[in-house]
């Protein structure tokens, strides 16, 4: 199960909207077969497992990393599949909370008299795909901020000067952990500031997360990178009901798709924003700031996870802080995070941080 695990995390920010999902396939205490759920959700780990399998998949044991689907949809249910191979035993961590699942993936096999096994890793199972739990039981996906930052908390110099503050490793890492999710999410003022182009690069890969701009006026670079690349890459811009409708149509027509979103005071209600981006089928969000949508998800307590890299130098009080205003009076109304990891990354370094919840 282990390994079926490792397959699947092989998928983060790949497979979106379906689960990433691993299969091992065991006889006579020999892999016979492996797979992972392949990028667009599709082939699932299952059949890709079967395949490599053949017809020695007969009498063996299969080891998924989450309950095998029960509905006929783009791809047969792999639990007829495991069925058709006359497999043995199934051993799974948990059952798929999605309603068209939830159980009958399970009651498919033992109807089928296969044996099945739950409960092996299940709460590495349950973080490996934290995302699409989330998006199924919490209507928004799995949401982990980003922060970079002098060890005095500021992202940038009080000219707005910020690039770059960490050094090239900790940047190669923040495009590795790009990767692993299904959208890399701005406020307007990173783009307007920084017009970046949000893609993972350098890592040899040609699979890119989808891009989510905040921006509740619409008021972004229309000569940017971002607007220069919408049909390239797909963008996603958040926005308020009081957005000019000609920089709407403008935005379609660069290729963006648009997502309004409710208002909550002079922003948008961050817990909307999420809303709209699980509707859209996205399990994992990578934000990257700034310190006013930061603060906006630490407000309305919506981050899961927390990746600070903190470089060796110091801003100064007038530098632009990594997190905007919160309005705290008191020490007890923080949110605090549960240290996950601290490692160096080159000169810098790197700490993950997560919620007590998960």
């Amino acid at each position: 199960m282990a390994l079926a695990l490792a397959l699947a995390r092989r998928g983060l920010g790949r497979t979106a909207p379906n689960p990433a999902v691993g299969c091992v396939i065991v006889r006579d205490r020999r892999i016979i077969g492996r797979g992972w759920t392949q990028p667009g959700g599709r082939p699932h780990a299952e059949t890709e497992a079967l395949r490599q399998a053949g017809e020695a998949a007969k009498g063996a044991d299969a080891y998924v990393s989450l309950e095998p689907c029960a509905h006929d949809g783009r791809t047969p249910p792999c639990a007829r599949a495991l069925v058709e191979a006359r497999v043995a035993r199934v051993f799974v961590p948990m059952e798929d909370p999605d309603p068209r699942v939830s159980g009958k993936g399970l009651e498919m096999l033992r109807t089928a008299g296969i044996e099945v096994r739950t409960g092996l890793m299940q709460q590495e199972a349950l973080a490996v795909n934290a995302g699409f739990f989330a998006r199924l039981m919490l209507e928004r996906p799995l949401v982990t901020l980003k922060l970079a930052s002098s060890f005095d908390g500021r992202i940038a110099t009080a000219t707005g000067e910020s690039q770059w503050i960490t050094d090239v490793p900790a940047r190669r890492v923040v495009h590795a952990l790009r990767a692993q999710h299904d959208a890399v999410m701005i406020g307007a003022g990173t783009a307007r500031k920084d017009d970046p182009s949000l893609t993972v690069r350098d890592l040899g890969t040609d699979w890119q997360p989808k891009r989510v701009v905040v921006s509740r006026r619409l008021d972004l670079p229309l000569m940017g990178v971002l607007a220069r690349t919408a049909c390239d890459v797909p963008l996603l811009i958040c926005h308020g009901p009081d957005a000019d409708a000609v920089l709407m149509r403008t935005w379609e027509d660069l290729g963006a798709t648009l997502l309004p979103c409710e208002r909550k005071g002079a922003q948008l209600d961050p817990s909307d924003v999420l809303r709209q981006l699980a509707r859209e089928g996205l399990n994992r969000v990578f934000c990257e700031g700034g310190s006013a949508l930061a603060a906006s998800l630490i407000e309305a307590d919506l981050v899961d996870r927390l990746i600070c890299f903190t470089a060796g130098l110091s801003i100064g009080a007038e530098g632009l802080p990594s997190v905007g205003a919160l309005g705290l009076g008191h020490l007890a109304e923080a949110q605090r995070f549960r240290l996950e990891e601290t490692r160096a990354v080159g000169n810098d370094v790197m700490t993950s941080w997560t919620r007590a919840a998960l």
